[in-house]
């Protein structure tokens, strides 16, 4: 038994479909860049949207909470020393009757303020840095990444130490000290996105009408580079934290009276047995901050490149 195809029935059952010629190049939705796009998906994954949340919320208290409190974080007050969280001292005193609630804030706001620089002059350095190898290719490609190979094979942490030893400690020794070793992993994946994109049809098509290289990485590669660029931004900044509390942990970063999350864990570590809470809250605030970014950035990765999504 043979089936019957379309081409076996009578015209007579078929009917133009009438189209109106104004509607044919009607686009039924707004265009919608990448980001947009990639915002539309990320709300619909519930752990971005709760750390997104949460370090909102972190971040303004790091900006409004040591204007908020009544307690200056750096006057000391020798008749409420070792004092635990009460009604008065939300997070309780230290060794000196600081109140700990303005100064987990304010060493908040030093420490998001150093992360924030240092992946900013990450971005800077590492987005041109792989831009031009890529695009240049041949002899400069091999020189700049063998100048990588020779980075990535030196411990940043013992650059970064050593660099801290020979600088006087402060937030510039400290950004600058986090910068020169940072760039490397940006660098090297914005080169291996170049690589894929130099070679499309967009790209030859503005180097045939005469686009300098200048402006092929400004105006065509890097805003496609842009979700890589984010996504690895979003693993920069915590773990640019987690460096600068550890120096400060160890004494080569920030010291008294100055207040970061590392200083303020070194303090709380060292009375850790009779006063817990001195380590606990800020303890908490950097766990928080560090499993946030890193949640929002698996977000981030899914929802502005859905192919790697599992």
């Amino acid at each position: 038994m043979m089936t019957e195809t379309y081409q076996d029935l009578p015209l007579e059952l078929f009917e133009p479909a009438q189209v109106d010629e104004k509607e044919k190049e009607h686009i039924a939705q707004p265009a919608m860049s990448a980001l947009q796009d990639g915002w539309i998906r990320m709300r619909k994954n519930k752990g971005s949207v709760v750390s997104l949340v949460i370090l909102i919320i972190i971040v303004l208290l790091a900006i409004f909470g040591p204007i908020l409190s009544s307690y200056d974080y750096a006057k000391t007050n020798y008749t409420v020393t070792f004092q635990a969280p009460t009604r008065e001292h939300i997070f309780g005193t230290d060794q000196f009757g600081r109140d700990q609630f303005a100064r987990i804030w304010y060493g908040t706001r030093i420490s998001l303020l150093i992360a924030f620089f240092a992946a900013c002059i990450d971005i800077f350095i590492g987005v041109t840095y792989g831009a031009v190898s890529a695009l240049a290719g041949g002899r400069v490609d091999a020189v700049m990444q063998r100048i990588i190979e020779i980075l990535v094979g030196i411990p940043s942490l013992i650059i970064i130490i050593l660099l801290m030893m020979v600088m006087p400690a402060g937030i510039t020794s400290i950004i600058i000290a986090l910068a020169i070793t940072g760039w490397v992993n940006m660098a090297r994946l914005v080169r291996a996105q170049i690589l894929k994109l130099k070679e499309q049809e967009f790209v030859l098509a503005a180097r045939i009408l005469g686009t300098s290289p200048r402006n092929i990485i400004l105006k065509h590669l890097i805003p496609n580079t842009v979700g890589v660029i984010v996504i690895n931004a979003m693993f920069t900044i915590p773990s640019a934290i987690f460096t600068e509390a550890f120096l400060s942990f160890i004494g080569i970063g920030l010291s008294e009276p100055k207040a970061s999350l590392g200083v303020l864990i070194n303090n709380g570590y060292q009375v850790l047995h009779n006063f817990p809470y001195l380590l606990i809250f800020p303890a908490i605030v950097i766990i928080l901050i560090m499993v946030c970014f890193s949640i929002l950035g698996d977000g981030l990765r899914d929802a502005l490149d859905p192919r790697m999504r599992k």
